[in-house]
């Protein structure tokens, strides 16, 4: 298994095997807090190799430095599937993000685990303008 695409941005599609991904960003200006950025989205694309078929749990978390949760766990189960004679597959998920209300400045982290196992992380950044 091997994370392609793991990203915080404006905002992501996916469609007949596409993963669409607009506007990746780390950091948000904000003049006072709690801030509140009205749309984003993280975008996810995992290949799988063949042995590696079947059911997957995918978590993602969202939490500050010290890991309590700024919007609650996104977990759910992939079913990974791709024909016979190919080397690989892929797996892609969405998850859009409204009104995200962060309470005070400074670093965040976006989670994801795979089967309990930890695989990738992202910073995200609360700045004051």
């Amino acid at each position: 298994m091997y994370v392609e695409i793991f990203s915080l941005c404006d905002a992501a599609t996916s469609d007949g095997g596409k993963l669409n991904v607009l506007g990746a960003f780390d950091t948000i200006w904000a003049a006072n807090v709690p801030a509140v950025h009205l749309q984003c989205a993280i975008a996810l694309r995992i290949r799988f190799v063949s042995i590696e078929r079947g059911q997957h749990r995918i978590s993602v978390n969202f939490v500050d430095v010290d890991g309590k949760h700024v919007v609650p766990s996104a977990n759910g189960v992939i079913n990974v599937n791709f024909p016979d004679g190919h080397r690989s597959g892929s797996a892609n998920l969405v998850l859009n993000l409204q009104m995200l209300k962060i309470e005070k400045y400074g670093e965040y982290s976006i989670d994801l685990s795979v089967d309990e196992k930890n695989e990738a992380s992202l910073p995200l950044f609360l700045r004051e303008r």
